[in-house]
């Protein structure tokens, strides 16, 4: 198979000739891959690893300038600002300007310029598809509660769900009129040669959900159902990446139509990797799975053999799985670790 048949084969539950693989690393990793390969192209580095990945595309931002700064601070269209912090394991761009965060009012909210889909320019987006054809094509960005943490803070937005609900709505409703448009414009630029988008959130903490499922229900749900609706509208499989414990919300994702769940990080919660696979694995493909908290960090190579045996077993059993990290591979994890894993998915995933 192709990577592209072999990614959309495992989206739609069926079996390819062997588990296809994807990989989410931070830049630190990319700079240590390549030097280790000897070579500044990523592709190369992918084709190495036999990954399979898919291809992406995006519109070109036009819209009014986006301030810049000479300290290392980026602002983005939404007006939220990030600057770079050095940490043990890397480098972070970590925000620390949220732009909605003195809001009181529903009024208020008409003083703040919201982003429309007319700053971006579509015209390129069939042509990009085109150029990227050997490849499952994933293209679009959804995320409402995500972006409602962006906007007002994660603490103050949550408080808002629960204090302020007139508030929370009409912020939440603004988000999702922005990217309902993108998407759509989006959509339709691309003539039916986008395979997968993302409707993505990051509900999950450590243990449990960073919200209830009611009030995910109240606040999101009926949002959630607008998009997928667009989604199916345009034939586009969804793509749900959704980090810590989120398990809660999986019957609601798959009455969506979700076709992907990602990253799997099933030591939050924790929960079980073969009662997932058995209870979900006949509506959902699974992205990702691979422990990068513990195993692929700070594990021997034979621990990470190990482990990615085990989720080629569980999630990989009968097909619908894609093999990934279950996030970002970070700074710490040693070269050999991500060549073992890729090694071993590569020569034993075969059906």
């Amino acid at each position: 198979m192709t990577s592209r048949e072999r990614v959309l084969t495992a989206i739609d539950l069926g079996t390819p000739d062997r588990v296809p693989l994807d990989i989410w690393a931070t830049g630190e990793v990319w700079e240590k891959l390549q030097a280790h390969f000897g070579t500044a192209d990523n592709q190369v580095i992918r084709e190495r690893l036999h990954i399979d990945g898919f291809a992406s595309c995006a519109p070109e931002y036009i819209g009014p300038p986006v301030p810049q700064y000479s300290d290392g601070t980026v602002e983005n269209f939404w007006g939220m600002r990030n600057r770079p912090m050095q940490y043990d394991t890397g480098i972070y761009m970590e925000q620390y300007h949220y732009p909605l965060a003195h809001v009181k009012t529903v009024a208020e909210l008409d003083e703040y310029r919201w982003p429309s889909p007319d700053w971006f320019d579509f015209s390129t987006i069939r042509r990009q598809c085109e150029e990227n054809r050997d490849r499952a094509i994933m293209a679009g960005y959804t995320a409402p509660f995500y972006y409602h943490n962006l906007l007002r803070g994660l603490e103050q937005s949550l408080v808002d769900l629960a204090a302020e609900p007139e508030l929370s709505h009409a912020i939440i409703g603004r988000i999702c009129e922005f990217f309902y448009g993108f998407a759509e414009r989006l959509f339709e630029a691309a003539g039916g040669l986008i395979d997968v988008s993302q409707l993505t959130d990051d509900f999950g903490t450590q243990t449990d959900l960073m919200i209830s499922v009611g009030m995910f229900d109240e606040y999101f749900l009926a949002h959630y159902r607008r998009f997928a609706d667009l989604f199916c509208h345009h034939g586009i499989r969804i793509f749900h990446h959704d980090d810590g414990a989120m398990w809660e919300l999986i019957p609601r994702l798959i009455d969506l139509g979700v076709a992907v769940l990602n990253p799997i990080q099933y030591k939050c919660g924790p929960i079980d990797l073969g009662w997932l696979k058995a209870t979900y694995g006949d509506r959902l493909c699974f992205h990702g799975g691979v422990d990068n908290q513990e195993v692929l960090p700070f594990g021997t190579v034979e621990q990470v053999l190990v482990e990615t045996r085990r989720c080629l077993a569980t999630l990989g059993s009968g097909g619908g799985y894609i093999l990934a990290p279950c996030h970002n591979f970070q700074a710490v994890t040693p070269v050999e670790n991500i060549i073992a894993m890729y090694e071993t998915a590569y020569n034993e995933g075969v059906y």
